[in-house]
């Protein structure tokens, strides 16, 4: 089975929460754009001042996608 990698990016400071479910936004978009099949994408808040965008891609995909769309930084996904 195909490892998957989620992919973070940080939002940091007092509109963190609000900037992180804007963020998402784009996530989705961008999806849709390159016609990927892809699924999981959210945000959420760590705490009062830090909050974090993700989406969830196949290790084959990552490449391009985080070419593209430069998040800070990943991790392994698990379900």
């Amino acid at each position: 089975m195909m490892r998957k990698l989620k992919l973070i990016w940080d939002f940091r400071g007092p509109d963190a929460l609000k900037i992180a479910e804007h963020h998402e936004i784009h996530l989705k978009d961008y999806i849709k754009l390159e016609k990927l099949n892809l699924n999981i994408t959210g945000f959420e808040a760590i705490s009062e001042m830090h909050a974090i965008a993700f989406m969830v891609v196949a290790e084959e995909q990552m490449k391009p996608i985080r070419d593209a769309l430069k998040p800070h930084r990943g991790q392994v996904y698990t379900e």
